[in-house]
């Protein structure tokens, strides 16, 4: 409990000093606060892929948070991040990271890059990642901090993410981590045959189910996960 209060109490001092002064000194207490995700809300909930579990000890999941709620980055919660967004719980990036099944080559389209942190452990997993942040704002602060961090991998477009990035296609996986009422056309149309796609489905406010889906014979086969609760999907009208 002391130890845990003392993690606590470390994370707010970074956050008031900035994390660029204080990361080396207190770079133990972050790392065991994300070792202590990993192990609590990561294994412990059943996810084995060992390249997700790499990706999630070694991002740094605070660097993505607002400073005012860098504290409880290592949560099991998800936490807001301005413009009525939010990043999502860390068990929830590891499920829809492992559903992808992915590979070292694969080149993934993200719709969704909110604050970068999904991107960023996709980037640590893939060869390429293509992300769409309907939000200007956000994804420019997106595009910044993985840039920070040294993802050249990771490519951030600001713009409709219904529409994909066709440009860029085909696509051996698709993330989507906003939710529309329907799965968008052009985002099957862009998944390779034999591609993966893990995306929210369901009304504003309401439960909705992650559905996993496979491209078979240009239609997409799909399957419920689990019900869950994701922000809606913004379109740029």
């Amino acid at each position: 409990m002391i130890k845990n209060l003392l993690v606590v109490m470390s994370l707010f001092l970074c956050a008031e000093a900035g994390f660029s002064q204080c990361l080396a000194q207190e770079g133990e207490t972050v790392a065991r606060c994300r070792e202590n995700m990993v192990a609590s809300q990561i294994i412990d909930r059943g996810i084995t892929d060992p390249a997700v579990i790499r990706a999630m000890q070694k991002v740094p999941r605070h660097l993505f948070v607002p400073e005012r709620y860098r504290a409880s980055a290592y949560a099991d919660h998800p936490l807001p991040i301005g413009e009525g967004q939010t990043i999502s719980q860390p068990y929830i990036v590891a499920f829809m990271t492992e559903a992808l099944r992915l590979k070292r080559g694969d080149r993934v389209l993200e719709i969704g890059t909110g604050s970068g942190y999904q991107a960023a452990v996709l980037a640590e997993i893939v060869k390429e990642v293509y992300s769409i942040e309907v939000v200007e704002v956000l994804g420019k602060r997106a595009e910044r901090t993985l840039k920070e961090l040294g993802y050249a991998n990771v490519h951030v477009k600001i713009g409709d993410g219904y529409k994909g990035w066709p440009e860029k296609a085909p696509f051996d996986a698709v993330m989507v981590t906003c939710a529309p009422e329907q799965i968008p056309e052009p985002l099957i149309d862009q998944l390779r045959e034999g591609g993966r796609m893990v995306i929210p489905v369901g009304r504003e406010g309401a439960v909705q189910s992650l559905v996993l889906g496979v491209k078979t014979g240009g239609r997409l086969k799909t399957e419920d996960a689990m019900l869950v609760r994701f922000v809606p999907m913004v379109r740029d009208d």
